[in-house]
């Protein structure tokens, strides 16, 4: 895919490195070369360590269709590590005022802020916990509501109107740390004053919004302490329970595959660029894709599907993931099948990608999950439309298109929230506007 992006490594030097290495510097030269996976697209994530990679200027990656890592780019842990420490008390006032979204936040610094939202704003926002994950973190989710409007039926009588549900989920993937930011300036965005520019608080009108921004929370938790790429879960898996890991958005019970197909090319092959790798499964359990041995086998996954179960009146499920701005529709188990919905669905997200142009420029394309990225199984947007029920059902790959990658400035925060604010707008107006252009004493039918 045009958006991935890889470094070289020049493997020669990387095995007499390791031959003459201490530990210390083994330890060191290994975590530099942490894979850097588009959905497993494999690209290397490099930068100094002077015994294992060749530097920038030799590298001949151009050859490939690569593009080199920016040389100004530091150790991501390390930049990990100099945020968390950096951390001072920030004003919830309003998105536009706080400090909060110009860095990323660990997990306890995440809990904390919605903890915030939901002391300031009582009235408005819950938090809800739906589970455990593999190693016993708490999974939450923040609902925000409001009571619901009055209306007039056509006899003249007042009626409570029935609300819409709106899911936003943040990163599955762990290291998409964009996508779990993106979740928490959407919650802050919805108890802001519908006057601010990007604010949502006006569509708790029409909907209850349930938010869950850590689905991985040990994944996640992982990403900031070892491994800053670290994919999957954490769960222990394999023979032996050796392996450590699903991918939960190939453990979904909507066309779950034990064997997952890699991002390759398929039996749509005609789909597919030339680029991507060739055609295979992976059922190794120490694979990044693999797929789990059954579907929901990974909690985090199971917690969310029976949480969603609860919910009512679900009309909108946002995965948010990183990288490659696209806004895709249903299916991504195959390229030849369309949704029933289809038509709407693209509607809405040519809209949807309009209002996010319209706020800072950013070009998002859209189409299928399956011909934008490649034919996965088990995926998340497939089991929320098919099984779920829920018709406008999207993922999200926010920015960027690879300069930077999964590894996205903290800078970039406020803008992707800002443009990301503007897309669930655009999306809410077309789901509700059969109610809302409805004169008044007649029923209106969503």
């Amino acid at each position: 895919m045009p958006f991935v992006r890889a470094l070289c490594l020049f493997y020669a030097s990387f095995v007499s490195a390791l031959a003459i290495a201490s530990p210390a510097q083994v330890t060191q030269n290994q975590h530099a070369q942490s894979l850097l996976t588009q959905d497993g697209l494999e690209g290397l994530r490099s930068w100094a360590s002077e015994d294992v990679m060749v530097s920038q200027p030799n590298c001949i990656c151009d050859a490939a269709g690569f593009q080199t890592w920016p040389p100004e780019m530091e150790d991501p842990l390390s930049w990990a590590d100099d945020m968390a420490a950096d951390q001072t008390l920030w004003d919830i006032s309003t998105p536009a005022n706080t400090t909060y979204h110009t860095v990323y936040h660990p997990l306890n610094e995440i809990e904390e802020f919605m903890q915030d939202l939901a002391t300031v704003h009582p009235d408005i926002v819950q938090l809800e916990y739906i589970g455990h994950s593999a190693e016993g973190r708490e999974m939450i989710a923040i609902k925000l509501s409001k009571p619901p409007v009055s209306a007039t039926n056509e006899d003249g009588h007042t009626y409570n109107a029935k609300k819409a549900g709106f899911v936003i989920a943040g990163a599955q993937h762990s290291r998409e740390w964009i996508a779990t930011s993106t979740t928490l300036y959407l919650a802050h965005s919805l108890v802001t004053d519908a006057a601010e520019a990007f604010a949502l608080s006006s569509w708790l009108d029409y909907f209850d919004f349930y938010i869950v921004p850590v689905p991985n929370p040990d994944g996640y938790v992982y990403t900031w302490k070892q491994d800053r790429f670290w994919y999957k879960n954490r769960q222990n898996i394999g023979p032996d329970e050796v392996c450590t890991g699903i991918d939960m958005n190939r453990n979904w019970g909507y066309k779950w595959k034990a064997k997952s197909d890699l991002p390759s090319v398929d039996d749509d092959a005609d789909e597919f660029s030339s680029s991507r790798p060739g055609k295979g499964t992976d059922a190794d359990p120490c694979s990044t894709w693999y797929p789990g041995h059954r579907a929901f086998e990974a909690p985090e996954v199971n917690n969310i599907a029976n949480y969603i179960q609860t919910l009512p009146n679900l009309k909108a499920f946002i995965d948010l993931r990183s990288y490659g701005q696209m806004l895709s529709i249903p299916f991504s188990w195959s390229c030849k099948k369309t949704p029933k919905d289809a038509e709407d669905l693209l509607e809405a997200a040519l809209g949807a990608v309009n209002a996010i142009k319209q706020a800072h420029g950013t070009v998002f394309t859209t189409g299928s999950l399956c011909k934008q990225l490649y034919k996965a199984s088990g995926n998340v947007v497939d089991y929320m439309y098919k099984k779920a029920g829920i018709k406008y059902s999207y993922s999200v790959h926010l920015r960027d298109t690879g300069t930077y990658g999964f590894n996205l400035p903290a800078e970039w925060i406020r803008p992707v929230g800002e443009e990301t604010a503007a897309m669930i707008r655009s999306l809410a107006e077309f789901i509700t506007k059969p109610k809302r252009e409805c004169r008044p004493r007649m029923v209106c039918v969503s």
